[in-house]
C-alpha cells in the first residue's frame, strides 16, 4: 500500500497498535531550481530567479503569466488546504484563526529573526508564548515555515533565543499578497527573499540548520553538509565589500573547524575570495 499526503501526517496516531517498523516514510519536499528548469524549459539562472519570485510548486508554473490566477492557485490549492485541513488533522488546534495569523507573520518576514514576544505583539488575536511556539512547530511539521534556532552550546538557551523564520517555498510569501521584490527597485527585500530561498534549500534537503549571532555580529546559516563538513553561510546580493563580511569573520573565529561560504550574485565572487572566503553564486546553490 502506498499512502501519499500533502503534510507530514502521523500515520500511527490513534491506531490500536504501533506501526513502527511496518512502513517507510519518504518525504517529497519542495522543488529546487534544477527541477524547475527541466519542467519549464528555462535556463538554470532563470529558474533560480523564478524560485525566488514565484517559488517551486510545479502545478503553478502554467499560471506564471497570469499573476492573479497564480496567486489564487497557491492560496486556494496549497495554503488553505494545508492550514485549514492538513494541520488540523495533525492534532487539535484550539485557535485556527491564530494559527493563520502566525503563518501570515512568518510569510511577511522571511529570513528575519523574531522573538515570540515580538510575534505576539504583531498578532491581532493574543495568544500565549507556548501556543505561538507550538503553532510554529506545527507549521514546521507541515513543511510551510521552519523556525531556525540560534546556535548555542546549551539546548535550553538555544530554545529560549529568538528564531529565524524561514518560509519553505517563496510562493507562500508571494501568494499572501506581497509583491515579489526586484534587485533594481527594492534591493534590501530582494536580498532577504534570496536569503530565504538559500536557507529553504538547505532545509528542504533534509539538513538541519541554525543561525549564528553574537551582537552585533551575525552569520546567516550554520549547518553540516552531506560531506560531513560544517559550513557557515553568508548571503550577499548586489555589491558588497570585505567590510560587509565582518560578521562571517567573527563567526569563523568563534567556531573553529567550520568552513565559511559566501553566496553572492554571479560574477561577484572575487570580493569574498580576496577576503579569504570560499564563494559561489547563489543561483548555483539553489539548484
Amino acid at each position: 500500500i502506498v499512502a501519499s499526503g500533502s503534510s507530514s501526517l502521523r500515520l500511527g496516531a490513534g491506531s490500536r497498535e504501533t506501526m513502527a517498523g511496518r512502513f517507510e516514510r519518504l518525504v517529497l519536499s519542495h522543488w529546487g531550481a534544477r527541477d524547475l528548469a527541466g519542467l519549464v524549459g528555462i535556463s538554470p539562472d532563470e529558474a533560480a530567479r523564478q524560485l525566488v519570485v514565484r517559488g517551486g510548486y510545479p502545478g503553478a508554473t502554467v499560471l506564471w503569466k497570469e499573476p492573479v490566477r497564480w496567486q489564487a492557485y497557491v492560496r486556494d490549492a496549497i495554503i488553505d488546504p494545508a492550514i485549514g485541513r492538513d494541520l488540523l488533522a495533525l492534532e487539535q488546534v484550539r485557535k485556527p484563526a491564530l494559527l493563520r495569523q502566525v503563518f501570515a507573520i512568518a510569510a511577511g518576514h522571511p529570513a528575519e529573526v523574531l522573538s515570540l514576544d515580538k510575534i505576539v505583539g504583531m498578532l491581532g488575536e493574543k495568544g500565549a508564548l507556548e501556543t505561538i511556539a507550538h503553532y510554529l512547530a506545527l507549521l514546521d511539521e507541515a513543511f510551510l515555515v521552519t523556525p531556525m534556532q540560534k546556535a548555542h552550546r546549551t539546548e535550553i538557551r538555544r530554545r529560549r533565543s529568538p528564531s529565524k523564520l524561514v518560509v519553505r517555498d517563496n510562493a507562500l510569501m508571494a501568494a499572501t499578497g506581497q509583491l515579489p521584490p526586484s534587485p533594481e527597485t527594492d534591493p534590501e527585500n530582494w536580498g532577504r527573499w534570496v536569503e530565504n530561498t538559500c536557507l529553504a534549500r538547505i532545509l528542504n534537503a533534509g539538513i538541519a540548520a541554525d543561525y549564528w549571532r553574537e551582537e552585533p555580529w551575525e552569520a546567516d546559516g550554520l549547518f553540516t553538509g552531506p560531506d560531513g563538513n560544517r559550513w557557515l553561510l553568508e548571503v550577499k546580493t548586489g555589491r558588497y565589500t570585505a567590510q560587509d563580511l565582518r560578521g562571517l569573520s567573527h563567526a569563523t573565529a568563534a567556531l573553529p573547524g567550520v568552513r565559511p561560504l559566501v553566496l553572492c550574485d554571479r560574477g561577484r565572487e572575487q570580493v569574498a575570495h580576496a577576503a579569504g572566503f570560499e564563494a559561489m553564486p547563489w543561483q548555483d546553490f539553489v539548484q
